[in-house]
């Protein structure tokens, strides 16, 4: 039993592809956890860093006709490859950064590569799933959220070792480098899992026809959906602590549980979530959660206190968990270049959506930011309405069917 589950395609394959998804998380929370770190080294201002953060957004948001020509070029397969090493050597180019101009550059750089990898990991996984009829998209992304956690313990062990940011993003360019040589032989090929009966995949096999066509409806809904939920997952990673140290009047000690929360809960709810999108289907757990996730964030900030922010925080953890693993795949099915846009989309709410709420913050409250990231969670369960869902859940568990 040992041995056919070492040679399960599927498991080597969600293995490779999991080890995209931690990649990603562990090098966007790297650079994330030393930008007080870098602030110092380039002596910049708090505008200024708001600025440097949106650059990586701007590169996102741009990002889409490249990673769509790249997709198409080079495929899923090795684009991921290329990108994932690209990141690694990006962490490094910002750690000897001289100027404020230059890690612009580097960050907006980042923000396209990010993309790249984002679009062609999600590409990947909604493959595996299709090919062997077993859900997995998000256990895919739990591992996205793992990757930012040992991050941040990587981070927290460098820093107390040493001040050095090159030293820290040398080990972690380094752990990037193993995470990529460790996918390279269990990613699908482009060519075993292309599928004929996709119409974008058939105008893509017809010479001279080939040119950008307006998105169809039900991918902008998709694309709307996926921007407010990415903005609501990354600004609780960022706004969270602050908003318990500031606003809920916590003390130290607590502050930093608000992440921990959020991400605890996350991951739960992704290693469960298969399950969920087997029993329920991929709408109804988007619809829900989502709804669950705005309403008991905006009952915790009416409510105040320390003990409602948590159970607020914990709620929109739980809820907002399975919305990009089920979108990305939707989108999937649409063609790749619905999944290209769609993951340009959340690869920019990500990015950009910790700035824009502390723009709210600026003008109002923190209190008022916060507000802003439960309407996105309400705002996801409504777009949800409007897309075009699997018709039928597939199975998790069982042997493969391909």
């Amino acid at each position: 039993m040992r041995v056919s589950r070492l040679h399960d395609p599927f498991l080597r394959g969600q293995l490779a592809i999991a080890a995209l998804f931690l990649s990603l998380g562990f090098q966007y929370a790297t650079w994330a956890a030393r930008i007080p770190a870098v602030k110092s080294d380039l002596d910049l201002s708090a505008a200024e860093v708001g600025v440097l953060l949106m650059a990586a957004g701007v590169g996102a948001a741009v990002s889409f006709p490249v990673v769509a020509w790249l997709m198409r070029r080079l495929g899923s397969r090795r684009l991921a490859l290329l990108s994932q090493f690209g990141l690694a050597l990006l962490l490094l180019a910002l750690a000897a950064a001289p100027n404020y101009p230059v890690a612009l550059l580097v960050m907006c750089v980042d923000g396209v590569l990010v993309g790249c990898l984002n679009v062609a990991m999600n590409a990947q996984g909604a493959a595996l799933e299709s090919r062997h009829e077993r859900n997995t998209m998000a256990k895919l992304h739990a591992t996205f959220s793992a990757g930012s956690l040992l991050a941040a313990l990587l981070a927290s062990g460098m820093t107390a070792a040493t001040g050095s940011v090159g030293a820290h993003f040398g080990v972690a360019a380094a752990l990037l480098a193993v995470l990529g040589a460790s996918a390279r032989t269990g990613l699908l090929d482009d060519e075993a899992r292309a599928d004929p009966t996709a119409p974008a995949e058939r105008a893509e096999k017809q010479p001279g026809r080939r040119r950008w066509t307006v998105p169809s409806r039900p991918t902008l809904w998709m694309c709307c959906a996926m921007v407010f939920g990415t903005v609501a997952e990354g600004a609780m990673n960022d706004w969270s602590a602050l908003y318990l140290k500031d606003v809920a009047e916590a003390s130290a000690e607590l502050a930093p549980l608000g992440i921990a929360v959020v991400s605890g809960m996350m991951v739960v709810a992704r290693l469960f979530a298969d399950g969920w999108r087997a029993r329920w289907g991929d709408g109804r757990v988007v619809l829900l959660g989502s709804a669950v996730a705005g309403a008991g964030l905006a009952v915790a900030l009416v409510s105040g206190g320390v003990a409602p922010a948590l159970a607020g925080f914990a709620c929109m953890g739980l809820g907002i968990a399975a919305v990009t693993p089920c979108v990305y795949a939707a989108a999937a099915r649409q063609g790749s270049d619905a999944l290209t846009l769609v993951a340009a989309m959340g690869t920019t709410g990500l990015l950009a959506g910790p700035p824009l709420i502390g723009f709210i913050a600026g003008a109002s409250n923190l209190a008022w930011g916060m507000g802003a990231v439960a309407a996105s969670a309400v705002a996801v369960s409504l777009c949800s309405t409007r897309i075009r869902w699997t018709p039928e859940p597939v199975v998790t568990e069982g042997p493969s069917r391909a």
